[in-house]
C-alpha cells in the first residue's frame, strides 16, 4: 500500500511539474451565461475611426451594409498626393458612405517654410472635401527639429495649424501616446507582455517625455484654442482612468473622444463604462480602428447594446490581455448619439 501510495504522489508531482509556455496557454471558460447575437446595429451607424487606405471600398462597403454601418471615416496613412488619390477612389466609389481624415505631414519637418506649408495643406485638404486632420503618437515621441530637440506636442509653432482648423471648422485629431502599459517594463508585473513582447517596438518605456508629460502638452491646447473643435482618438489614450476623461471632457466643451481600438479596457469595468457613456452621451464616438469585418463590427455591438456576461473582445491580431468583457446595455437615447448623431456634429461643422 505504502508503495503505491507513493508511485502516486511521483505522478502527482511529475505532472504538476508539466511546462506550458504562455503562448499555448488557450483556456476555455465553463461559464454557461447569456450569448445575445447582435448582427446589426440597432440604429444606423457611423464608424469615426478607421484606416481604409488598403481595403477596396465594394469590400467594405458589403461589410457595411450588412452591419448597418451608414458611413465609414477613413483616417489616411498617406500623404501628399496619395492622399487625395485615395480619398477620390472612396468617394468615387460610393459618396455619401465615405469621408476622410488627412493625417499630419511631417516629410519635410525641417525644410524652410514647413510651418507655412502645413497651414496651406490644411485649406488643400479642406477645398478637397477632407472632414479633419490627424496628429499622431510621433509628435511627442520621435520626431526631432532641426537642432535635435524632440518636438513637444503644445510647440507654438502648431498654433496657427490648430487656429487656422477652427477658422475652417475642421476637427483635429490627436493620437498623443499609447496605453498605459506600454509606458512600463516589459516585465512580469505589465498585464500586456504578451502584446508587447511579441511587438517589443509598441513599448515606450523610458521615453524622452513620460506619458503623463505627454498628455499634459496635449492637454494645454484644447484649452488654448476654444474655437477648434478637438477629438481625442482611444479614449484620450486614459480608457484605463475614465474619470480623468472625464475631467478632461468637463473643462473642453470643445472636445470630443472616439472609442476606437478600447472595447477590451472598457468592457472589462462595465459599471464605470456605463456611468461614463450615460454622463458624456454628447461627447463620445462611435470608432473600431480595426480592419472592417463582420465579427468585428457584431462583438462592438454586443457589448455597447447587450447584458451578456465574460465574452471576446474585437481585437487586432494580437490580443491586448488576458481578460473578457461584459456588455454595458446602453439606453437608446445614448446609443443614437453615439452610433450616429455625434459623428455627423463632427462631420457637419464645416
Amino acid at each position: 500500500m505504502a508503495e503505491n501510495t507513493d508511485k502516486f504522489i511521483e505522478m502527482v508531482t511529475a505532472s504538476a511539474r508539466v511546462e506550458l509556455p504562455l503562448s499555448d496557454f488557450a483556456p476555455r471558460h465553463g461559464l454557461r451565461v447569456q450569448t445575445t447575437a447582435v448582427e446589426r446595429a440597432k440604429f444606423p451607424c457611423i464608424d469615426y475611426h478607421n484606416h481604409l487606405d488598403a481595403q477596396t471600398p465594394k469590400d467594405v462597403l458589403r461589410i457595411m451594409d450588412a452591419c448597418n454601418i451608414e458611413r465609414v471615416v477613413n483616417i489616411t496613412m498617406r500623404t501628399g498626393e496619395a492622399a487625395f488619390e485615395v480619398h477620390r477612389r472612396f468617394k468615387d466609389a460610393a459618396a455619401t458612405r465615405f469621408e476622410t481624415i488627412a493625417w499630419f505631414d511631417w516629410s519635410d519637418l525641417n525644410e524652410p517654410g514647413f510651418w507655412e506649408r502645413c497651414v496651406e495643406r490644411l485649406e488643400r485638404y479642406s477645398d478637397a472635401g477632407f472632414c479633419g486632420i490627424k496628429l499622431w503618437k510621433d509628435l511627442g515621441l520621435t520626431l526631432k527639429d532641426a537642432s535635435g530637440e524632440m518636438l513637444r506636442i503644445d510647440d507654438e509653432r502648431l498654433a496657427p495649424i490648430f487656429e487656422k482648423a477652427g477658422e475652417l471648422g475642421i476637427p483635429v485629431m490627436f493620437h498623443t501616446a499609447d496605453p498605459d502599459a506600454f509606458f512600463l517594463p516589459i516585465d512580469r508585473f505589465n498585464e500586456r507582455y504578451e502584446e508587447l513582447a511579441a511587438h517589443p517596438d509598441w513599448g515606450f518605456y523610458g521615453s524622452h517625455f513620460s506619458k503623463d508629460e505627454l498628455l499634459a502638452q496635449r492637454d494645454s491646447i484644447f484649452a488654448r484654442h476654444p474655437k477648434t473643435t478637438f477629438v481625442c482618438a482611444h479614449l484620450a489614450e486614459k480608457s484605463e482612468d475614465l474619470a480623468y476623461v472625464g475631467r478632461l471632457l468637463d473643462a473642453n466643451p470643445n472636445l470630443f473622444v472616439d472609442i476606437g481600438a478600447r472595447t477590451a479596457e472598457l468592457g472589462r469595468q462595465p459599471y464605470t463604462s456605463r456611468e461614463f457613456f450615460l454622463k458624456y452621451a454628447d461627447r463620445i464616438v462611435f470608432g473600431t480602428d480595426l480592419v472592417p469585418d463582420l465579427e468585428m463590427y457584431r462583438l462592438h455591438f454586443r457589448f455597447l447594446e447587450t447584458r451578456d456576461e465574460y465574452f471576446d473582445y474585437p481585437s487586432h491580431a494580437s490580443r491586448q490581455g488576458r481578460w473578457q468583457i461584459y456588455g454595458i446595455y446602453l439606453p437608446d437615447d445614448v446609443l443614437k448619439k453615439l452610433y450616429r448623431e455625434n459623428a455627423l456634429r463632427l462631420l457637419e461643422a464645416r
